[in-house]
C-alpha cells in the first residue's frame, strides 16, 4: 500500500499509466471484452486486470491520469449496438466519475462497437475490469501534467 494512492491501482498497471505519454490511449474495458486478445495487440502486448465495477476503476485512474485536453475524443465509450444514443447505468456512472476528475462537465464521444475494437487494438493497454454489465467499455487518451503541477 502507498499513500494517496488508490488501492485498486496494481503495480502493472502503475507502471503502464507512468510509462504511457501524451496521446496514447488506454481501454478500460467490462468482462465480456475480447480483453485477452485484444490486449496483445496493444503497445504493452498484455492484458491487465483490476477486479472491481467500471465507475470504481475510472476513478482510480483519473486520480492520477490527465486526459488529453487537444482532442474531441479523449473520453469515449462503446455505442449501444442498434441504439447509439442510449446511455445505459454503467455509462452514466462513469461520466460522473469523468466529471468529477475534470472538475467539469466532460462528455463522452460515442463509438460504435467494432471501431472501438480497432481503437482498443492500437491502444497503449487495456485494463480489464470486474464489470459484469454490458457496454461497460470505455477509451481514455492520456494528457499532459503541466511542469506547475503537484
Amino acid at each position: 500500500m502507498l499513500k494517496g494512492i488508490n488501492p485498486l491501482l496494481n503495480a502493472d498497471v502503475l507502471q503502464a499509466l507512468r510509462a504511457m505519454g501524451h496521446g496514447d490511449d488506454l481501454i478500460i474495458a467490462d468482462t465480456n471484452f475480447p480483453a485477452d486478445s485484444v490486449a496483445r495487440q496493444t503497445v504493452l502486448g498484455k492484458l491487465l486486470h483490476i477486479d472491481a465495477a467500471a465507475a470504481d476503476v475510472v476513478k482510480a485512474v483519473l486520480s492520477l491520469y490527465p486526459l488529453d485536453t487537444f482532442v474531441d475524443d479523449a473520453a469515449a465509450r462503446m455505442e449501444i449496438v442498434g441504439n447509439p444514443n442510449e446511455i445505459p447505468p454503467v455509462q452514466k456512472e462513469v461520466q460522473k466519475e469523468i466529471d468529477k476528475a475534470e472538475g467539469k462537465a466532460w462528455p463522452m464521444i460515442s463509438v460504435e462497437r467494432y471501431a472501438f475494437y480497432e481503437r482498443a487494438k492500437k491502444a497503449y493497454c487495456v485494463i480489464q475490469t470486474g464489470e459484469r454489465r454490458f457496454y461497460g467499455c470505455f477509451a481514455f487518451r492520456k494528457g499532459v501534467v503541466p511542469p506547475d503541477a503537484e
